[in-house]
Formats: structure tokens, sequence, C-alpha cells
């Protein structure tokens, strides 16, 4: 039995009478602050929603994120709203990188501002890190958006760049081999398309042609390597790596001058060519190549191919008839033959010239027997020393492998008359020629060079053109346009300039010819060189090929 004291008793009804007054004080609480008092309790309704769609998007997505790590893509991709897509890509991924270890840690889902107030969207971060052979570890972050479906079920949203943020339609994630190899660019920085001058690499990432095999040591890094890239799905090509692959030393990327506007112009006017050619674009001022181009690839004709010249060597010619003080309006015979100590030389078709024709006459049409019969009035030396002042017979530093031509002194009549008409023992190559046209137009010679970086030393001419005979070259081979054997270039903008060859060469009956064009815009700093190897007549062959190229530049960058 307790035993309970008055003081006792007293202190325990007053604390029951306490407990009786607290509590309808919390019962008037809830009463008069009503919902207000819910809200203070308990929270808004509408933020206690949007706690609860982030934890089942949270939820969604731990779940999406775990099949995802075991493999089980199927699965995976039910939990999405593309099935098919998200399985087949999930599987893709996994077995193109065939990690050893792999791991996915979802984050605190986030509304952007699009979904805010949209209880249907969540956005829920994640963070992917794997362990691939041959690259190692690897991290990345991607985020998913979950949505509810019309039949309230929520789902990623799957698309592409939800497994990889950079990934689009139609590809994957692979192990690719990325050469530490450095490239060949043209002049704004891009990788240089143009085979014959770049050049070829072989199994072992060894440059074995071009500018590959030259700058072999530059372009060359420590070898290859691996990387994880976006990879197309279709071809395997890899379209852009995700990391730099590790090397011990990466290669130098060798810049040229090659202009890509002018390059396809030219690559494109030998579209369709039946014979082996070449087209070789300059700028006079600077000597900066702007085009190379070369059909069928493989062996670069236009820099380093040995051919005679033939009338487009007319220039040199008619360069060293003027400093004798010929004129071009000087009255020069153009009849079918000459014959020179038993030989005889004539013209293409055994054409001729009207009584009264000019010097202007002679090298507009090509008259070879005219020019042939002006060897009195020069000396043995004097074509050797006007080519000199072209460039031609120097060894040029251009940066790349180049034949720079051959004018030797005339060592008998004979010689002196082919010659003349740059047949004999008179070669270059089309970039020769092209360099030719560029000092008509630039009224001095102005080394070619391909990789300036890579020039020490550009060749000086020996020689220098008076200009009054720059001044003539320039109007004689505007005359081979507007009336001469250059009409394939009538009608084109920027006032081309040119000269026309028809060159033998070999030992049938009769000789086979080269055709060439060579020349310049009167409106822009460009000459060029077209050369169709066994290909005909200048004019009527190479003409309409420098025709096309020309109007290929309308619109492109000659600057």
């Amino acid at each position: 039995m307790e035993l309970v004291t008055e003081w006792e008793r007293e202190q325990r009804r007053r604390r029951r009478r306490f407990r009786a007054i607290v509590g309808g004080v919390a019962v008037t609480l809830l009463v008069v602050g009503g919902a207000g008092g819910a809200l203070m309790l308990f929270g808004a309704p509408g933020r206690a929603a949007e706690r609860e769609s982030t934890a089942r998007a949270e939820h969604r997505m731990n779940a999406f994120a775990t099949d995802w790590e075991k493999g089980r893509w199927a699965a995976a991709g039910k939990l999405t709203d593309s099935p098919t897509a998200a399985a087949s890509l999930l599987a893709s991924v996994h077995r193109n990188l065939a990690p050893t270890a792999f791991t996915i840690d979802v984050g605190r889902p986030s509304a952007s501002e699009s979904d805010r107030g949209d209880s249907r969207s969540v956005t829920v971060p994640f963070t992917v890190r794997l362990k691939v052979p041959r690259v190692g570890g690897f991290t990345y972050g991607s985020k998913a958006r979950i949505v509810e479906t019309s039949g309230g079920r929520e789902v990623v949203h799957f698309e592409p760049s939800t497994v990889h943020p950079k990934l689009e339609a139609g590809q994957t994630l692979a192990v690719a081999k990325m050469s530490t190899r450095g490239s060949v660019l043209d002049r704004d920085g891009d990788v240089l398309s143009a085979a014959s001058l770049v050049g070829r690499v072989d199994e072992n990432g060894v440059g074995v042609s071009g500018l590959q095999k030259r700058y072999d040591e530059r372009l060359g890094g420590s070898g290859q390597a691996y990387a994880i890239a976006i990879t197309d799905r279709q071809t395997g090509h890899a379209v852009k790596p995700l990391q730099r692959p590790a090397a011990t030393r990466h290669g130098e990327d060798v810049r040229t001058t090659i202009d890509p506007d002018v390059q396809r112009a030219a690559a494109g006017a030998l579209e369709g060519v039946a014979v082996p050619a070449s087209i070789v674009a300059l700028k006079p001022s600077t000597g900066d190549i702007l085009a190379v181009a070369n059909r069928p690839g493989g062996y670069n004709r236009a820099l380093v191919g040995e051919y005679p010249p033939g009338s487009t060597f007319k220039v040199i010619t008619s360069a060293a008839l003027l400093r004798t003080g010929l004129r071009p309006s000087e009255h020069l015979d153009c009849p079918r033959f000459e014959w020179v100590n038993g030989y005889r030389f004539t013209n293409q078709d055994e054409f001729t010239l009207p009584p009264g024709s000019t010097f202007r006459d002679a090298f507009a049409h090509s008259c070879n027997t005219a020019f042939v019969r002006a060897r009195v009035r020069i000396d043995d030396d004097a074509l050797a020393r006007a080519a000199a002042a072209f460039g031609i017979g120097g060894t040029w530093d251009t940066g790349v492998s180049t034949y720079d031509g051959s004018v030797p002194v005339n060592s008998d009549v004979n010689d002196k008359a082919a010659s003349m008409i740059g047949q004999g023992r008179v070669l270059a190559s089309p970039l020769v020629m092209a360099s030719v046209a560029a000092t008509v137009k630039n009224g001095k010679f102005v080394q070619p060079r391909l990789v300036p970086a890579a020039v020490r030393h550009p060749y000086q001419a020996t020689e220098s053109l008076d200009p009054n005979v720059v001044a003539d070259l320039r109007s004689m081979m505007r005359s081979v346009v507007t009336e001469g054997a250059g009409k394939a270039l009538r009608g084109l903008p920027g006032r081309p300039h040119a000269k026309t060859g028809t060159a033998e060469y070999g030992d049938e009956t009769p000789p086979r010819t080269h055709a060439w064009m060579i020349g310049y815009q009167g409106d822009s700093d460009i000459a060029w060189a077209v050369l169709l190897e066994g290909g005909g007549s200048g004019g009527s062959d190479a003409g309409p090929v420098a025709r096309a190229f020309l109007a290929n530049l309308t619109g492109g960058g000659t600057s």
C-alpha cells in the first residue's frame, strides 16, 4: 500500500492542472491556426509533392544505373522511354570499352529552370567511372531526365547524350587507336587534302613519301596510343577522341602555304582529264605555293617532274630577245619551215603567219620558225642568262623536294635552235613554269616556297629583268589571250595573261607531245601552270583545263 502525504497529493494535483492547461493551449493553437498551423507543423503540400517526386526520380535513376552497371541492358532499357535504343547503345558501349571496373554514382535530383514547377520531369546528374584496358581510368559526368508517361509511370527519357553528353545519334563510345603523329596543314591550319603532296605513312607510322617522308622526324610522335573516342556505329571510324592520348612525345604539325580554295579549284579542273596531269598555282608577290594538284596521285609530277617546256619557254626566249633591243612591234617572219644545219623545224600543223607579222604576233600564235630564225640575234649563253633572271638553274629552298629546271649554255647551232622553243636540253617542272609566269607578273623572281618555317636560304636570282622587258612580256602574254593561241581563256574575268606550249618528246614518229599553258591573272596575285603529260596541244588541250581552273577560282581565296 502506497503511503502518500498531503504535500505530495497537492503537487500531483498541480501537475495535472498544468498538463491540462498546456494541452488546451495546444488544441487552441491548432484550431485557431487552422491551415497556417498545419503548414507550420507539416510543411506546404506543393513542396511535399516535389520532395516525393524527386525521391521517386532518384529511385528510378538508381534502378537504371544499377542495371546499367550490372550489364542488364534489356532491364535498363525497360526503365526508359526508348527500351530498344537504350539497350542497344548501352550494350554497344560496354562491348567496345570492355571495362574492368565500372561504377555509376547518382547525384541529387535538381529541377532546371525549364523543369521547375513540372512534377513530371526531374533532372538527375550522375558520374561514370571506368577503368578501360589500354586506356586506364576514365571519368565523366552526365545527366538523365526522369519523365512521367501518359500512364503515370516514371521513366528515364533516353537519348544518346544520356550515356555521354557528347554522343549523337548513330554514335557510340569505343577505344580507338590514336596516332601521336602531327598533321600536314594548309595555310588556314586545317588538315591538308592533297594526297600526292602530303604523301603516305606506312603501317608502322613512318612517312614513306611526300611531306610525310621529308618531315617524318618532326611529324612523328612516340608512336601509336589509345583513347576513348566518339565513334560512328556504322563504319567504326573514330569521330572525335574524348581524351588526348598519353605519349612520351606528340609530333609537331607542318604548316604549308596551300590555299584550300585554290587547291580545290585546281583539283576540280583535273577531274575527267584522261592523261596524267598537273596544276601548280603561286602567289607571285611572296612565292607562296597555293595549289599543287596531280592526277593521278602518287607521283608528284607538279614539283619534281622533268619535262621539255616547249613554247611556254618562249617567255624566257623573248626576254633574251628583248634584251637585244628587239621590239614587240618589229617585223618577224613566220615561214612554214626553218632549216638549221640539215634539221627542219616547223610549226604545229605547219601553219604560217601572213607577211608583215610581228614579234608580238609570233609570240601570240606561238610560231616556232620565227623564234628559231631569231637565234642569230643572241649569243650561246643568252638563254641561260635570261633563264637565271627567272631563278632557273639555281637550287631552291622551298621546304619540299623540287626540280628547279635546267637551261644549259648552248653547245652548237642545233642546240640553240631547239632551245629557242623550249626543246633540246631545256627541262622544267610545272612549278618552274608557274614561277616563270609569276616572275613576269611580279617583275622579279621570288623563290617559291611551300613550308615557310623550313626555308632557311631562299634562292636569289643572279640576273635581273629590266622593267621595260617586263612591261613588254606582260603585254605580249595578254596578246596570247586576246588574239592568239590562248583563246580558251577569252571572256574570263581577271584579265588573264598566258603562254601556250606543245612540247615534243620521245622517239616515236610523229613524236608525242606534252600540252602546256602557263599564265597569271592581271587583277589578282596568282600565277599558274597546267601540264597534260602526253596530252596533245597547249591551246586546244591544256587551254580548256586552265579555263576550268580559273573559272573555279571565282569567289575563291587568292588574297
